[in-house]
This record gives structure tokens, C-alpha cells and sequence, in this order.
């Protein structure tokens, strides 16, 4: 397809696809499958971007299904990556790589390193059948993060177990990570990592795996010790499938057995089906819940805690402390951060 790319009021004509260089003087590139963008796959469009690019610009994704797996490198910041359909399920990323064949990362079907990328109206799959296989290594996910200041807005995060991991480079270095209007839905451990992460005003759902004992984990957060921001959900709806008193809103996860990632979640303001447990928080790998920092705050719902409920098994956070524990604490940083008070603006 010939391209044209407008210079100093010169228009050039372009064979194939766009150069690194002619892409740098573009603002939106556009995907679609069938052709009629200027790419046919969401990858083609990254690996036109120029490495060290300080631009701002769009991928115009036309609607359709792209089976494809995904990467963001760190040295391509300042991307949006834009569903142009009406509904986030009307454009889709999807694959179906478990950790078995490419560890856990090499399993995610979207992987951002970079930082100030922002993905709206798109759904991220990991379609991976894991009751179709018998592998040790079933980990699928959908989408992994390692960059800062990542935004989600209107999007999906589909898969099974470990559907949504929201990391940082290393142990020490904090990145964050905000998710609204969001669907996410898995089974074990489906939202995890060491990223400050915000989901707020956003459908969970724990979907059973058939047992009538115990279906999973929602989060297995792996905070840095000394950052007092891990994950929050907030304002949020968690719904479930599987059977009552069958699933744990999380367990503390300490990658290697790092003494140093002491997890620290905050479910506030939030519905809670009937499948939670009324013990909700659990140990792992030999490490107890009760030395993490897990709490919730004025949740409602079925699977809620009443007003007696056991302090030792549901610990929440009082009043005082909930006031440093809003959205803006968890994402300002000490740059001011503040994403949730706009839309960014996206080319279409």
C-alpha cells in the first residue's frame, strides 16, 4: 500500500510500510487487519515507531481480532494504543502461549515495557485451554507491565490464571499502573505483581474451576517493602461463578522467596459476591497472610464482612487511614501523577 506522509508541505509517497523515520513525523498510525491501514498487525505498527521516541502517538486499531502476541519496549514510551470500534470487545488482542512453552512472561499476550503508554476500548485475551492440557506450567497471561504511568481506560483483560501482571523493572524501582472502567476476569492469582496498581470502577470476575472447596485467588501482590502503595480497588464490582465461600481475595506473594516483597492490597468501597471466603486472605509458599498488608474498607455485598465480623481474619482499615488511601496517594508518586482527573485526548 502506498503511503502519504505530508514535509514541509511536500507530499511524499510511500512504497509499503513507513519507515522508522517518516514515522517520527507521524501522529497516528492505523491498524487493520484487513489491510486497509497502514498495518496489518498491532506489532508491525510498534516496530515502526523509532526507538527513543518522545513524541506522542496514536495506533488506531480498526476493529477485528489480531492473533497475535504483542511487545512494547522500553525504549518506545509515549504510546496510545486506541480501539477505534465502539466497544472495547469490538477490537481484540489475543493468544495462547502458557509459561510452560515461554515462562511467564513469554506467556503474556500483550507485554508494555515502556512507560506513558495508554490502551482504550481494546479487550487483551489469553485464550490458552487449560483444561485441554495437562501442563505443570498453565500461567497465561493477557497482559504484563513493566513500565510507569500506564493507563487503562474502557478495556478487557481476559484469561485464567495469572490474566493481569502489573510488575516494575526490578524489586526496588516502583512503577504504576491505573485501570478504570475496566473487565478483568481469571481464576488463580489473576492480578499480581509489584506495581502500585489502582483498579477502580471496574468489574472483577472470579470464575470457578469446579471446586467446591476452593476456586482461586483474585490478587497475589508482591509490593516492595518499603513502598506503601500496592494495589487498590476501589469503587469497584467483584462477581464470581463459582460456589459460595470457594475464593480468596488474595495471598501474599514473594517471587524466589524474596524476603523483601511484603504484598500490600486495599479492596475499599467495593461489592463482594457470595464466593468470597469469610476468611479471605490466605498464605503461600510458606509465607503467612498475616504478615502482609492486606485490609478492606466499607465494602458492601454478600460476601462482605458484617459489622462483627473477625478482626483477625478481615482486617480494616479505619477511617484516618482510609483518607491516605485514595486513588490519588497510590498514584501521585513524586512526580503528581494524577491520571484519574482527565481522558487523555487520543487521534482516531
Amino acid at each position: 500500500m502506498a503511503l502519504g506522509l505530508v514535509v514541509a508541505g511536500v507530499l511524499v509517497v510511500l512504497g509499503g510500510a513507513p519507515s522508522a523515520s517518516a514515522t517520527a513525523h507521524r501522529q497516528t498510525l492505523r491498524v487493520a487487519a484487513d489491510g486497509s491501514g497502514d498495518f496489518r498487525t498491532v506489532q508491525a505498527a510498534i516496530d515502526a515507531v523509532p526507538s527513543g521516541n518522545d513524541k506522542p502517538i496514536t495506533l488506531a486499531i480498526a476493529p477485528g481480532t489480531y492473533r497475535e502476541q504483542v511487545r512494547i519496549p522500553a525504549d518506545k514510551p509515549h504510546l496510545t494504543l486506541l480501539g477505534t470500534g465502539r466497544h472495547r470487545a469490538d477490537t481484540t488482542i489475543v493468544h495462547d502461549t502458557p509459561a510452560e512453552y515461554g515462562g511467564s512472561t513469554g506467556s503474556a499476550t500483550v507485554l508494555i515495557a515502556a512507560s506513558d503508554v495508554t490502551a482504550r476500548r481494546l479487550t487483551f485475551v489469553n485464550d490458552f485451554d487449560e483444561a485441554a492440557h495437562d501442563l505443570k506450567g498453565e500461567q497465561a497471561l493477557a497482559m504484563k507491565t513493566t513500565g510507569d504511568r500506564i493507563v487503562f481506560r474502557d478495556t478487557a483483560f481476559k484469561g485464567n490464571q495469572d490474566t493481569l501482571m502489573t510488575d516494575s523493572p526490578k524489586l526496588t524501582t516502583n512503577s504504576r499502573v491505573y485501570i478504570r472502567d475496566a473487565y478483568i476476569e481469571g481464576d488463580v492469582d489473576f492480578i499480581y505483581g509489584r506495581a502500585t496498581t489502582v483498579i477502580e470502577r471496574s468489574t472483577i470476575k472470579a470464575l470457578t474451576r469446579g471446586s467446591a472447596t476452593n476456586n482461586g485467588y483474585i490478587t497475589a501482590a508482591s509490593t516492595w517493602k518499603d513502598n506503601p502503595y500496592g494495589f487498590l480497588i476501589t469503587r469497584s464490582r467483584i462477581v464470581s461463578d463459582a460456589p459460595d465461600q470457594t475464593f480468596h481475595l488474595g495471598r501474599p506473594w514473594h517471587p524466589g522467596g524474596e524476603p523483601d516483597a511484603i504484598a500490600q492490597v486495599l479492596i475499599r468501597d467495593t461489592y463482594l459476591p457470595a464466593a468470597v471466603k469469610s476468611a479471605p486472605w490466605t498464605d503461600m509458599s510458606g509465607f503467612p497472610w498475616q504478615e502482609a498488608r492486606f485490609t478492606e474498607y466499607r465494602n458492601t455485598g454478600p460476601g462482605a464482612a458484617g459489622p462483627e465480623g473477625p478482626a483477625a481474619t478481615r482486617p480494616q482499615m479505619n477511617e484516618a487511614d482510609a483518607a491516605d488511601h485514595e486513588v490519588a496517594d497510590y498514584l501521585a508518586g513524586t512526580d503528581g501523577w494524577a491520571p484519574q482527573h482527565h481522558t487523555r485526548r487520543c487521534a482516531s
